[in-house]
């Protein structure tokens, strides 16, 4: 039958291109957002090749995503932590706190409640695959971005507990840390604000979301004695989180 994979954050950027990815390697798709119509829609142009099912749930709901995921009889092999975002860019002191418990809620909380209801299979079956996607700003903390950059560290040390409390059971985990990719991440840390997203990606070549997704069909397809822990990637002209050569 294949194996299937169970993607968050489906709807768009590295969610969706990491969906048409996996369809053209032949992994059955498990969608999740809560974009209902872009879900159908990446739907209608996958499930010729393989089989989807989309799961329409906020990850930061535990009890929705546990009703969600139990409604699934087929086992998940490959678990995609990708949704999250940012929300807003300024000092710790003028942070606003709803900003804050948005994205501790979505990159932090959602990763683990989706994860409490998948690992218990994997762990039963002795097999299966967790990719969970950080950010560079996992790795290096900038200015006015405090409390984001502690959400990606906080999935940089869940990505390497996991990995050591789930290798015994046979599981492999990968950390994924993307630079710069041209996504909607601008458009929602800014507020929806459209010339202020554009300028971010604008004087160099940004990251695509189809690269990120093909590093991790890469990882997903290592041979079966090979985990791939930690990947960065950052676009040629990006040597660090803030730190991009512009023409």
């Amino acid at each position: 039958m294949g194996r299937t994979a169970l993607i968050t954050g489906a709807s768009s950027g590295i969610g969706q291109a990491t969906a048409r990815a996996f369809a053209g390697a032949g992994i059955h798709l498990i969608l999740c957002g809560r974009r209902k119509e872009r879900l159908e829609a990446l739907k209608a142009e996958l499930e010729g090749k393989v089989n989807v099912h989309l799961l329409t749930f906020d990850v930061s709901d535990y009890d929705a995503v546990g009703q969600a995921i139990q409604s699934i009889s087929d086992p998940i092999d490959i678990l995609v932590n990708n949704a999250g975002n940012a929300h807003g860019l300024s000092s710790i002191q003028d942070g606003d706190i709803r900003d804050w418990n948005a994205m501790i809620q979505s990159n932090v909380i959602g990763l683990l409640n989706v994860s409490k209801f998948v690992m218990p299979g994997m762990v039963e079956r002795k097999d299966g695959h967790i990719v969970n996607l950080s950010s560079v700003a996992g790795k290096h903390v900038y200015e006015n971005g405090a409390v984001y950059c502690a959400t990606k560290h906080s999935v940089e040390a869940i990505s390497e507990g996991m990995r050591k409390d789930l290798t015994p059971h046979n599981i492999r985990v990968t950390n994924i840390a993307p630079g710069a990719v041209e996504t909607e991440f601008s458009l929602v840390r800014f507020k929806g604000d459209a010339d202020r997203a554009s300028k971010v990606y604008e004087g160099f070549e940004p990251l695509k979301p189809e690269d990120i997704a093909d590093a991790i069909l890469y990882c997903v397809n290592a041979p079966a004695h090979v985990t791939v822990a930690d990947m960065t990637l950052y676009a040629r002209a990006q040597s660090a989180p803030t730190t991009i050569y512009k023409k």
